[in-house]
């Protein structure tokens, strides 16, 4: 699975609109449906946030294992 399809389903798993996920990251709606288009990548630190935020590992976000692992 790409990264930004599982950032979409994460954000949907979770019932939050892009508006709301843009406020977690400190960010705007349209910059989060850039990242879930895949129009755009995002920043390191962003990633760390949603990690913490969805308590998943890095690999899972990044779409490098299939099995969410909460981290530690």
């Amino acid at each position: 699975m790409s990264f930004y399809k599982r950032l979409k389903d994460l954000r949907e798993d979770h019932d939050l609109s892009q508006a709301q996920l843009a406020e977690v990251l400190e960010t705007t709606r349209q910059q989060v449906g850039k990242w879930e288009l895949g129009i755009q990548m995002m920043g390191v630190d962003k990633y760390i946030k949603l990690a913490r935020y969805y308590n998943v590992s890095l690999d899972y976000l990044l779409g490098l294992i299939d099995e969410p692992r909460k981290l530690q």
